[in-house]
């Protein structure tokens, strides 16, 4: 297994004079507002501790002074931490030299915030430049690379116009373009959509969705919105009060929410368009038989009438890998059948409304597979109804 990204352990930031104080009432279990009330001191972030694996969209989200942007700001040491270490591909950031820190930020770690931030009086092409600029790259090649860049986030035709001539969601796709045009192992975007309309803000999602399923980069995002964290996070972090209460895939969390401050987050949200196959599937509904995969041998009826004996009407035939290789039921007259029939398969990460119509058009339960192809389970019209009701009865 590949080592983290970014490591936090015990990450704290204390605003004030005398930090240590602060520090030694959090740990003997005052809240932040009882440290604010007795020395004026502002907890920032109280004990962070998570990794970031490579590859994933880790979003951190919480309400206003959650703490989620001073978080940030202190894995990239934008602002000093008061204790706490933060590694980056085993580097200490939080102990790090100015020098490594211009370095790692020019090379291998791009921002992208909500403010587009981009250069009024420099064309988009010379904008998505910069960063290579600054790192000193000649001038040919930077452009080559950004013109690269642009073509991917959709903006190759208005490389030669002005930001002030491009549309909100179109001037940040130029901040996106910058970011990527250094070819970061590590992107931290905080509240990169929230200033723009809906429309505009999914259209983002999209892009950046597109652009990791091919890029396979380590994004931290930073939201205040539920349903774009869970569109978009590999995993999410939800802070309160500068701690980090809970961190979980989106259906981790929407099943099993920590606290009532969680459960907040879900109020008026149809949390049930978040679930796959996987969260749905049921792993022991269906009896399974299980032959040699090479033999192209009959299954015998007797064998069949073994698994089905009782109120089963299918089970699944799977080979000696576990992989499906069709399945088997009662004929017409309810009698057990040794004929292996075809059935179509759904991955664990299939979407609901794929699960669904797949569902809706199967007169079997269906089975569900992992990465791999290995059989974890099935899902039928019955669990998929319950987990819609279950779900929008408690969140709708």
């Amino acid at each position: 297994m590949t080592s983290p990204k970014v490591v936090v352990e015990g990450l704290c930031k204390v605003f004030g004079n005398n930090p240590k104080l602060a520090l030694d009432m959090l740990a003997n279990g005052a809240t932040k507002e009882e440290v604010f009330s007795r020395t004026e001191q502002i907890v920032g972030v109280h004990n962070a501790t998570f990794d970031v694996q490579e590859g994933e969209i880790f979003v951190l989200m919480g309400l206003s002074g959650s703490g989620k942007s001073t978080l940030i700001r202190l894995i990239n040491r934008l602002i000093e931490p008061s204790a706490g270490k933060v590694l980056i591909d085993g580097r200490d950031v939080a102990r790090a030299h100015a020098s490594e820190l211009t370095a790692l930020r020019r090379t291998d770690m791009s921002m992208v915030f909500q403010s587009f931030a981009l250069m009024p009086q420099r064309s988009v092409l010379s904008n998505a430049a910069f960063g290579l600029e600054v790192a000193g790259v000649s001038r040919k090649e930077r452009e080559k690379r950004a013109m690269t860049v642009l073509a991917q986030v959709g903006l190759a035709a208005f490389a030669h116009k002005l930001p002030a001539q491009l549309s909100g969601g179109m001037q940040q796709r130029v901040g996106l373009a910058r970011a990527l045009t250094v070819n970061p192992s590590l992107m931290i975007m905080d509240e990169a959509f929230s200033a723009l309309d809906p429309l505009k803000r999914k259209e983002m999602q999209d892009v950046l969705l597109d652009l990791q399923r091919e890029q396979r980069r380590t994004i931290l995002f930073v939201s205040h919105d539920l349903e774009e964290a869970l569109r978009i996070g590999s995993r999410i972090a939800i802070m309160e009060g500068g701690r980090v209460v809970q961190i979980g895939t989106p259906q981790d969390i929407i099943a099993h929410p920590a606290d009532d401050y969680v459960r907040a987050f879900f109020d008026g949200i149809d949390t049930s368009r978040y679930l796959t196959a996987g969260d749905l599937m049921q792993q022991d509904a269906v009896p399974v038989i299980r032959v040699d995969g090479a033999s192209s041998a009959p299954i015998a009826v007797s064998t069949v009438a073994d698994t089905l004996n009782g109120s089963a009407d299918y089970a699944f035939v799977l080979d000696q890998h576990h992989r499906i290789r069709g399945f088997v039921c009662r004929d017409d007259s309810g009698q057990a059948s040794a004929e292996l029939l075809h059935t179509d398969c759904l991955d664990t990460h299939a979407s609901l409304a794929h699960v669904v119509s797949s569902v809706v058009s199967s007169r079997s339960p269906l089975p569900v597979v992992d990465d791999d192809g290995i059989y974890c389970g099935s899902v039928n019209k019955t669990n998929v109804l319950q987990a819609l009701t279950r779900h929008r009865g408690t969140h709708g």
